[in-house]
């Protein structure tokens, strides 16, 4: 990880100057800066940098998002407000029955605010290519490693993870500290989902005029050109800094460093006059004048030779394309001519080209003249190497060959997930039928206020609970966000190397038992059977498929075999997402069926298993898609080979 500060603002950086901050004048020492820089490699193997946002740049950026999602959830409740004045009969009377429009609304609502609070960010940032609209003002994006957009994938992953980045009590201390930590700058949900925050702004830098060759005494032909400069590019480093500083040093302070200096350089160029100030500003001229027309920096041999010649051909196409580099990002490729996007891809060559004859030039060296110029090439990069949007033949290929070959394929996770869930809750089912009395110890007294209510209920044929029909909707829809929610948490949990997994399930596990034993030892047991039995298949084959989708993130930290953990948590993560989406449409169907069907009190126990059996039929079909073969996702890499063919015209 390198460490670089960006050109200075105003000129075009030259091939000698110092990229490492401050320096001390007598030492020559250089104190770094705190930019985080990233390397990448592009498929046309030339490499740039991305500067990696920092946790300031990021907190603004996150603070206005949050401000943002608050404005739309409000808005929402006010348009429910307005919607639910409109519709109401007048004068508020007429009872439930006949203000049927009140309790749609309210699910319409339920998922319009779930959708807000989960979706905003991955939905801003599948839709605005890896932004949303704080990291747009901000100038932050997200990219997959390798410099590439982020896919939908990878976004959902790395929000899913953020409810533990969040921690604790949505303070961002997790992430805070994972960002610190890590060189790459990035947070939990970063690492799994193999992704980064990178800044992307370009500075609009004015173009010095050429020197094409010194000017010589009036009347005489002008001087030849040096071949190489009088100072090596570490000691003109020295003197810009001298002389760029100069009037902010102390009067003593100044004068020694200038006598340090033009007794040291002095010998070089014997015809500079004047004191020692006006000797090291005139060679620092001198020097300046000879790099700009490309004369090679002393001692340098080789491909190194070139540097400053390839700086001075090439600062002012750089200043143009950081222009159309600014439009295009402004406006997108797809919104340009053809012609003008033609152009922008030449002239994106060309950088590249540069870009890799300077790498050579300065043999490693950290320069600004190449930190900036990668910058223009990482815009470039990110601009023509990103996906296409997802068309709808493509989700339905993933949602009906891509999630149910996941979950075939994660048998064993999803074993081992229902073992924690099923286990606990079979041995708590036990205890408290044989111990009526352990049930106040670890279940909530509404429960057991319910189940006292139960006995009286079942006597009348009155159902689990009170069902006015005119609610049903909205119940589904708060049942579905709720349990979609649990099974986002029971996900994001495995990053805490499985721990957080293992207790959801657990701790479901032990309350699914104790109610049911509950039920069982006051003799009830028939009555809360009759109320889950229509989607307590679907709905607990939805809590194994998310505990699994955990224990695969768990098993990326704790096994994560041949590969490395980062490389293990992106693989992984992916496949995790899978479940999720699976698990997420089996909680949709429960999540109706349990707050349509399963509250009717006079359907009978035998219909409402018929209608578990037939949920498990269905739910085994839908298992069982996907068997051709691969392909079940949409092709993310098409994008980038037409950039690449592109790129090669």
């Amino acid at each position: 990880m390198a460490q670089r500060p960006l050109p200075p603002p105003g000129v075009i950086p030259t091939a000698a100057s110092s990229s490492s901050g401050a320096s001390d004048f007598a030492t020559g020492r250089t104190i770094g800066t705190l930019d985080q820089v990233v390397d990448v490699e592009t498929p046309e193997q030339v490499q740039f940098s991305y500067t990696v946002a920092g946790v300031g740049s990021r907190a603004s950026a996150a603070m206005l998002d949050f401000l943002l999602g608050t404005l739309i959830t409000l808005g929402l409740f006010l348009l429910f407000t307005l919607i639910r004045s409109a519709v109401r009969p007048a004068g508020g009377g007429g009872g439930p029955a006949k203000d049927v429009s009140g309790p749609w609304l309210m699910a319409i609502m339920y998922l319009l605010v779930f959708v807000a609070q989960w979706g905003y960010y991955v939905l801003f940032e599948a839709l605005w290519d890896g932004q949303t609209p704080g990291k747009r003002r901000v100038g932050l994006r997200v990219v997959q490693d390798g410099g590439y957009s982020v896919t939908f994938a990878a976004s959902a992953v790395r929000n899913l993870v953020r409810i533990i980045d969040q921690q604790p009590a949505f303070a961002y201390g997790v992430g805070i500290l994972s960002a610190l930590v890590s060189k790459s700058g990035k947070r939990l949900g970063d690492l799994v989902a193999g992704t980064m925050v990178v800044q992307e702004r370009v500075s609009h830098v004015p173009v010095a005029p050429r020197v094409v060759s010194p000017a010589g005494v009036a009347g005489e032909a002008p001087a030849p050109a040096p071949l190489t400069t009088l100072l090596t590019d570490e000691e003109y480093s020295l003197v810009e800094r001298f002389v760029t500083r100069r009037a902010t040093l102390d009067p003593a302070r100044r004068a020694a460093f200038a006598e340090q200096l033009a007794g040291r350089f002095r010998e070089r160029a014997p015809d500079l006059t004047g004191s020692d100030a006006s000797v090291v500003i005139q060679l620092f001229e001198r020097e300046r004048s000879a790099r700009a027309r490309g004369v090679a920096a002393r001692s340098e041999m080789g491909a190194g030779r070139e540097q400053h010649a390839i700086v001075a051909e090439g600062a002012e196409r750089w200043s143009d394309f950081a222009k159309r580099l600014e439009v295009a990002q402004r406006t997108g490729l797809p919104n340009m001519p053809e012609e003008e996007v033609s152009d922008f891809v030449a002239r994106y060559r060309e950088m590249a080209t540069d870009l890799a004859r300077l790498q050579t030039a300065s043999r490693g060296r950290e320069i600004d003249a190449v930190f900036y110029l990668s910058r223009l090439v990482a815009g470039g990069h990110n601009l023509l190497y990103r996906r296409r949007s997802i068309g709808w033949r493509a989700v339905w290929r993933f949602v009906s060959a891509g999630v149910p070959r996941e979950i075939r394929r994660s048998v064993a996770p999803i074993s081992l997930a229902a073992l924690l869930l099923y286990l606990p809750a079979a041995i708590a089912w036990v205890a408290v039928v044989r111990q009526p009395s352990l049930a106040r110890e670890f279940i909530p007294a509404e429960m057991i206020d319910r189940a006292e209510e139960g006995v009286r209920r079942a006597k009348y044929s009155e159902g689990y609970i009170q069902d006015p029909q005119s609610l049903r909707p909205a119940m589904a829809s708060f049942i579905v966000t709720n349990n979609v929610q649990v099974t986002f948490i029971a996900f994001a949990a495995g990053i805490t190397a499985g721990v957080g997994t293992v207790l959801v399930l657990v701790t479901n596990g032990i309350s699914l038992g104790g109610v049911m034993g509950l039920y069982q030892s006051k003799g009830i047991l028939s009555l809360i059977v009759a109320f889950v039995a229509p989607h307590g298949v679907l709905e607990l084959t939805a809590i194994c498929i998310a505990g699994g989708a955990g224990l695969l993130l768990a098993s990326a930290l704790l096994l994560p075999g041949a590969m490395s953990r980062r490389e293990a948590f992106v693989v992984q993560g992916r496949r995790a997402i899978r479940l999720i989406a699976g698990s997420s449409l089996l909680l949709v169907v429960a999540g109706s069926i349990e707050g349509l069907i399963s509250p009717i009190p006079w359907w009978p126990l035998e219909w409402k298993l018929g209608i578990s059996a037939l949920t498990a039929v269905l739910m085994a079909a839908y298992f069982s898609l996907g068997r051709g073969p691969e392909g079940d996702e949409p092709d993310e890499s098409f994008a980038y080979s037409d950039a690449r063919a592109l790129i090669s015209r």
